[in-house]
């Protein structure tokens, strides 16, 4: 089923959906974006992923002229517009808007919105069944002091070059260190360890996204009583581990079961190479949560 999309308030198939070239999200990658998910027809989590949008442009000094409510209107006007059957994938992107060739924030007068919806395809099971297989890569995830990975920009070039070395090694996802040579989170998602019943990420001062699903599943271990312990984490964490497994919002809660180290060629398993006791109660908690949840989308006016 073809996307939606929603170009600063009007609605259009993907075919039709148009912006300029000369816009500096196009240009220079002078945007944030957000993506998020419906449960039953209702974005999930929408005030943190609204928040951290906003945080995110402040950090870029891009002003957001929309109120979350305005904003949820747009959003809720595009999915009905879609029609998709079942849950849908919705990413938000604004961008510096159109304006000369400068770097110059004066040059663009206005902010571009676009709003992408289609139908949510769900993960096989397999991969939660089985577990899947990470790879450790040489790409290094960005310096904070560069374009810190805690503003979720749309310049994603990092992250697409890391994936690229995943995919060539058929992994479900690329593993990055900071400039340091701490583990910090993936390319799409954020991580977490079990090693001898404790549940462990690493910080945000590692240099990674706060991610949204991270932070709701660290709610819910504290709620499960499995304290969860944000700390620096390594490589040699990786052979000590019990469970691994990786949060996104489209994935949910996903398992590791091996790590790929691009650099040495070594396969770690990790425990006994099958989804773990914590990640499982994890993910069942989290199911029943989300698919729970019927209360209308929180905004401010």
């Amino acid at each position: 089923m073809a996307a939606t999309v929603n170009v600063d308030g009007q609605i259009s198939g993907e075919r039709e959906a148009r912006i300029s070239v000369f816009d500096h999200g196009f240009l220079y990658g002078e945007g944030v974006y957000e993506v998020l998910r419906t449960y039953r027809q209702r974005p999930f989590l929408f005030e943190p992923h609204l928040s951290r949008l906003r945080v995110s442009a402040e950090r870029i000094a891009l002003p957001v002229p929309w109120t979350d409510a305005e904003i949820l209107a747009r959003v809720q006007a595009t999915v009905e517009a879609a029609q998709v059957p079942q849950d849908a994938y919705i990413r938000l992107l604004l961008t510096r808007g159109v304006g000369d060739l400068l770097y110059d924030p004066a040059a663009c007068p206005a902010p571009t919105t676009v709003i992408i919806v289609k139908p949510l395809v769900d993960s096989p099971v397999q991969i939660y069944e089985e577990g899947v297989q990470v790879v450790l890569v040489p790409v290094l995830r960005n310096h904070r002091q560069s374009v810190d990975p805690a503003i979720k920009s749309n310049n994603l070039l990092n992250n697409a070059l890391a994936m690229q070395q995943a995919i060539t090694r058929r992994g479900f996802e690329a593993l990055m260190r900071n400039h340091r040579g701490e583990l910090c989170e993936c390319a799409q998602s954020n991580f977490f360890l079990v090693s001898k019943g404790v549940l462990r990420t690493p910080p945000l001062e590692a240099g990674l996204l706060a991610g949204i699903t991270r932070a709701f599943v660290l709610e819910l271990a504290a709620a499960l009583g499995y304290a969860p312990r944000e700390e620096t984490l390594v490589e040699a964490d990786l052979a000590t581990a019990d469970e691994m497994f990786l949060t996104s919002t489209t994935k949910e809660i996903v398992p590791v079961v091996r790590v790929d180290d691009v650099a040495t060629g070594a396969l770690t398993t990790i425990g006994n190479g099958r989804p773990g006791r914590i990640t499982q109660a994890l993910s069942a908690e989290f199911r029943r949560r989300a698919h729970a949840d019927t209360r209308p989308a929180p905004v401010r006016a």
